[in-house]
């Protein structure tokens, strides 16, 4: 039974009490009567005016608590010149507005926060209580190379590639490293916070990629330049001074000067071999600013085809072509990419060695090629260092074409990747956007 009812059956007891009494004395106390009729009448007009200033506050109150409960904190109260029913108007305003000041501070907060998260070169992943992805930001999507839609739902134990093993081993305070096809390097942070009183996860990865190639170079990049300017210098001299020698041949024994000459060629051509090795080092480190133009890729690509051609037919390498219909113009410096796709296509022929194929595939959208070979697939440990400065499988390696390729490809902007597959194919995919 609610207050008000109680209320009501109340005074109406009192007042039937009182019409009773009245009616006792009408006939014996015509005075006493015209007095109780009177005190009724104050009576009724005093609980009229009781229940109305006992019902208004309710109505208030009643109001109040439903804006509240609906989240409208605009709605507030004027005063009614009842100094307790202004009180409580005066508190209910004050806590409105106290309301409405945090609401407005806290949704600042939270688009600031939200736009910094989306705009932030970290990629970061938002778990949930039960340890799932309810998050991502773009640059999260791009590093993990997977939409949101992708990623929502799983936990990050179960990312594909090396992710998941590299997050699934990741602890709070503890970053770990994570290398992907031994050239993208990232690092990888877990935090958490309070949320409605519980603790929530979120998982913070940064790109390394670039510092350490910046790193890489300024640790050899001094070292080459100087070694190559003494090397160049000392060998210029001895060609120099082992051509002029070639003068004083006629002055040996006929029988000695085939040997004086081969000797002194030997040496000119070791001389030689030397200077371009160590140009080949230089050329790593003067790499320029690529000046892009509007390229045909596909027009590129059978360049490169032309130039190994010979190459490929001593070999009895059979070239294989899935290009996308038209011509795949982007953006870049032509002169540099034909390099890089040359390095990539003679390791491919290498590694093939004899009598082996050779995929190369692009599509329009979104714009990428894939050269693939079915030589020998690449072990993990191996691949982990590929893009690695001076790193080389080959006996006579010196480990500059890819690191040469990388760069090249770095400083377009352009990912890519060199994995051997499911397939048994070893693909290098480059993707132009």
């Amino acid at each position: 039974m609610s207050l008000r009812v109680k209320f009501i059956l109340f005074v109406s007891l009192i007042h039937a009490v009182l019409i009773v009494l009245a009616g006792q004395v009408m006939r014996t106390n015509a005075p006493l009567f015209v007095g109780l009729e009177l005190l009724l009448l104050l009576s009724i007009f005093l609980t009229v005016q009781l229940y109305r200033g006992f019902v208004r506050p309710f109505h208030l109150i009643a109001a109040g608590t439903e804006a509240i409960r609906a989240r409208d904190f605009s709605m507030k109260f004027v005063p009614v010149g009842q100094r307790e029913m202004d009180q409580l108007i005066e508190v209910y305003n004050h806590m409105i507005d106290e309301l409405r000041k945090e609401r407005v501070t806290q949704h600042e907060k939270s688009y600031l926060l939200e736009s910094l998260i989306q705009a932030s070169p970290a990629g970061v992943l938002l778990l949930g209580f039960d340890g799932r992805i309810e998050g991502v930001n773009p640059a999260a999507e791009r590093m993990l190379n997977l939409p949101s839609a992708a990623l929502l739902g799983q936990t990050p134990a179960h990312l594909p590639g090396d992710w998941g093993p590299a997050l699934a081993q990741l602890t709070e305070r503890q970053p770990q490293v994570v290398q992907l096809s031994g050239m993208q390097t990232y690092r990888t942070h877990c935090s958490h916070f309070v949320d409605r009183g519980f603790t929530r996860y979120f998982i913070l990865v940064e790109e390394l990629t670039q510092d350490l190639i910046r790193q890489e170079k300024q640790a050899y990049e001094k070292l080459i330049r100087m070694m190559a300017h003494e090397i160049n210098n000392s060998i210029g001299a001895i060609n120099s001074l082992l051509h002029s020698f070639h003068y004083y041949a006629p002055q040996l024994q006929p029988t000695d000067q085939p040997d004086f000459r081969e000797a002194l060629d030997i040496a000119i051509n070791r001389n030689t071999h030397l200077a371009n090795f160590t140009a080949g080092f230089a050329n790593l480190v003067r790499l320029p600013p690529p000046q892009p133009a509007l390229t045909d890729v596909h027009e590129l690509l059978r360049t490169m085809e032309r130039l190994l051609h010979v190459q490929a037919e001593r070999r009895r390498v059979q070239w294989h072509w899935q290009l996308a219909s038209g011509p795949l113009l982007v953006y870049l410096d032509a002169q540099q990419l034909e390099q890089a796709l040359l390095n990539i296509c003679k390791n491919a022929l290498e590694a093939i060695g004899e009598g082996g194929n050779i995929w190369i595939s692009s599509r329009q959208q979104p714009p990428h090629i894939v050269i693939e070979n079915d030589g020998p697939g690449i072990p993990p440990e191996v691949q982990r260092r590929l893009f690695t400065p001076f790193f080389s499988t080959k006996r006579d390696g010196q480990g500059i074409g890819l690191t040469l390729t990388r760069d090249i490809l770095l400083q377009h902007g352009f990912s890519f990747s060199l994995q051997t597959q499911d397939t048994g194919r070893t693909a290098f995919t480059i993707h132009f956007q």
